[in-house]
């Protein structure tokens, strides 16, 4: 029987059940049966939402670039991110993959108007109150390593926290960090594909 759950990951777990790099996993928080795995990854340092399941299917047309389903990512920056650095998120920058120049697809990029309300995160990030942070939402429909990241970067204005807020139609909604949301079948097919 397959099964489906949502997740908000922690920082600083690696997406995976094991590690023998000695560092903290997703066994660390959830249990969920052995044949069960993540769809997709998040970094290390990043956090947010993701789909564990036994259901190969569904990992393939998550993973298949061709499917192009969006990814909502919530970023909060060093520095009071520009109008024109914004611009050049929606236009696609240049940036590198595997020692190979890329450029990156338009997407999506607003700057929040204001901090959105997200979970603390432990450890918090370092505040240096002579430099400000701003909030910037990107919709992508690609998943390179590491891209929102290098994005970002690549605009001048790198990422100090990365939150992946969206798959689809599915949210991080009502979960913090560590918790989990088992759903059906018929529901993740219909948020992530309509």
């Amino acid at each position: 029987m397959h099964r489906y759950f949502i997740i908000y990951k922690p920082y600083q777990v690696l997406s995976q059940f094991t590690s023998s790099e000695g560092k903290q996993t997703l066994k660390a928080f959830f249990n969920v049966p052995s044949d069960v795995y993540p769809v997709g990854r998040l970094d290390y340092d990043s956090e947010g939402l993701l789909l564990l399941t036994n259901d190969a299917s569904l990992n393939h047309r998550l993973l298949n670039p061709s499917f192009a389903h969006e990814r909502e990512y919530w970023v909060q920056v060093d520095g009071d991110i520009s109008e024109k650095a914004i611009q050049e998120l929606q236009r696609g920058v240049s940036i590198t993959i595997n020692g190979t120049k890329y450029r990156t697809k338009p997407c999506k990029a607003t700057r929040f108007a204001n901090t959105p309300d997200v979970p603390e995160r432990n450890p918090p990030v370092r505040f240096r109150k002579e430099i400000p942070t701003s909030w910037v939402k990107l919709i992508l429909t690609e998943g390179k390593n590491r891209q929102v990241r290098k994005m970002t970067a690549q605009t001048g204005f790198p990422t100090l926290r990365l939150i992946r807020h969206r798959i689809g139609s599915i949210t991080l909604d009502g979960l913090l960090p560590g918790e989990m949301r088992e759903m059906n079948k018929n529901d993740i097919y219909t948020r992530l594909f309509g």
